[in-house]
């Protein structure tokens, strides 16, 4: 099974306002693992940063100036993520800039439906809690001490490992290959020793207890069952 996380930086928050995208970042999972293969691109926007944009990912206008359109990029993007589904944190958001780039090219949109959306899992999961992907990162253990801005493949990177452990983590002694081939588990038998069933008939005592507790009743049902019979 073949997947893409995939993450963007962009000029600002609203396509509709004319922002863009500046950086695509994925990583490529097959049956929920990475394989290595990765698509990294900056893109020139054709307009200027936001500086509320920047703050967050550090992508200035000098840095952007020299990098491809997206239109260079954009055939390169479509076959790496194919028709794969596309996960994604917050995913309406990356859905909807890439398609308004999409749109820009006059080329299809690609259907909301291919998105897994990875805030939606973690909502489920963590009900109340925080799920930004810092906060995930912590719950689940994963060094993110490399991100000190925002940065498409890091991102995509980070957001792999917490889709895998948002789907379950990785079972002990169970290999998952990357390459489809088949998951071994190993573990170790148990052999027990065989013990003699211990009796468990009532002592001579025991029963003379029974019998005396018994003879204290008052018109004991089974002795009217035994009159009626």
């Amino acid at each position: 099974m073949r997947e893409i996380v995939l993450d963007t930086e962009t000029t600002g928050l609203d396509p509709d306002s004319g922002h863009r995208i500046v950086e695509i970042g994925c990583v490529e999972l097959v049956n929920h693992m990475p394989t290595g293969r990765t698509f990294h691109c900056y893109i020139n926007p054709e307009r200027a940063m936001d500086a509320a944009a920047e703050a967050v990912h550090g992508l200035g206008d000098a840095f952007l100036a020299d990098k491809p359109v997206f239109s260079a990029v954009c055939q390169d993007f479509l076959e790496f993520v194919g028709d794969a589904p596309l996960v994604i944190h917050n995913a309406a958001f990356d859905m909807k800039f890439l398609n308004a780039e999409l749109r820009r090219l006059k080329l299809k949109a690609l259907p909301d439906g291919r998105a897994v959306d990875t805030v939606a899992m973690a909502k489920r999961r963590f009900p109340g809690a925080q799920v930004n992907l810092d906060a995930l990162c912590r719950r689940y253990g994963i060094d993110n001490s490399g991100r000190e801005l925002h940065g498409a493949l890091l991102d995509a990177q980070l957001l792999a490992e917490v889709y895998l452990e948002l789907r379950g983590g990785r079972q002990p002694g169970l290999t998952l290959a990357a390459d489809g081939g088949t998951a071994i588990e190993t573990g170790t038998v148990r052999v027990r020793e065989r013990r003699e069933p211990r009796p468990h008939a009532p002592t001579a005592a025991e029963r003379a207890a029974h019998e005396a507790f018994l003879a204290k009743i008052k018109e004991p049902i089974w002795s009217r069952a035994e009159r009626a019979t």
